[in-house]
């Protein structure tokens, strides 16, 4: 690791910054032989993934209750993890052997924190993890689909984090109605991490209606009769 890179890390992980490092080098021996990321990507691990994921805690409030929703590799949920032990933290993640490379990081790096098999939309899911203060997602689906998925595990007020590229604008432009119908208000971009991010992470921030979540509750309670 290059000495500016060591030096980043260390500003955003601080006293957790070996257990930053320890997470990388598990992805980096495995990662690309267990399907999690391209061989490409080994050699910018840092920048462009564990420092990308982790500057995010900047938008989370002391001791939220946070979902991960597809965290796939790990991606932005143990780096934040790492980053914030202060956070209640789950990992959802849908496929069996992801739920294993999660399973065996949190119990590596000694994380207190939940791993979850299942999908945000599915009913079970929504009701272990419903009234969550955030969402997390990281390149799981446009925001489209996220938000239909995502919302409705938040509580009333709670924040969408949704990490997207370069055009995120575009996207929050284009899918702007489909979220509105989807519960979500004031739906803004944002970035974070330009302190220590040659490349600062683009973040699409999506608030979830009070109104919307009573009318989901409305309709679970017509559905319980």
């Amino acid at each position: 690791m290059a000495a500016e890179v060591e030096d980043r890390a260390k500003k955003v992980f601080g006293d957790h910054y070996d257990k930053a490092v320890a997470f990388t080098a598990l992805l980096t021996e495995h990662g690309v032989e267990r399907g999690l990321i391209g061989p490409r990507e080994v050699d910018r691990l840092w920048e462009r993934h564990i420092l990308n994921s982790a500057v995010v805690a900047e938008l989370l409030p002391e001791g939220a209750r946070v979902v991960d929703v597809g965290s796939g590799a790990g991606l932005p949920g143990i780096p934040l993890a790492i980053a914030r032990p202060d956070l209640d933290l789950t990992l959802l993640e849908p496929m069996a052997r992801r739920v294993a490379w999660l399973t065996e990081c949190v119990e590596a790096l000694g994380l207190d924190v939940t791993v979850v098999r299942g999908r945000a939309e599915e009913g079970p899911v929504r009701e272990q993890l419903s009234d969550s203060d955030v969402v997390t997602a990281r390149a799981v689906a446009p925001l489209e689909r996220l938000t239909r998925w995502c919302l409705p595990l938040l509580r009333p007020g709670g924040r969408l984090v949704a990490l997207k590229g370069e055009s995120a604008a575009e996207e929050l432009e284009r899918d702007a109605e489909a979220v509105r119908r989807a519960g979500g208000i004031r739906p803004r971009v944002t970035t974070c991490g330009g302190e220590v991010l040659e490349l600062p992470t683009t973040v699409v921030l999506v608030e979830r209606d009070e109104q919307a979540s009573r009318r989901e509750g409305a309709r679970r309670k017509r559905k319980d009769r």
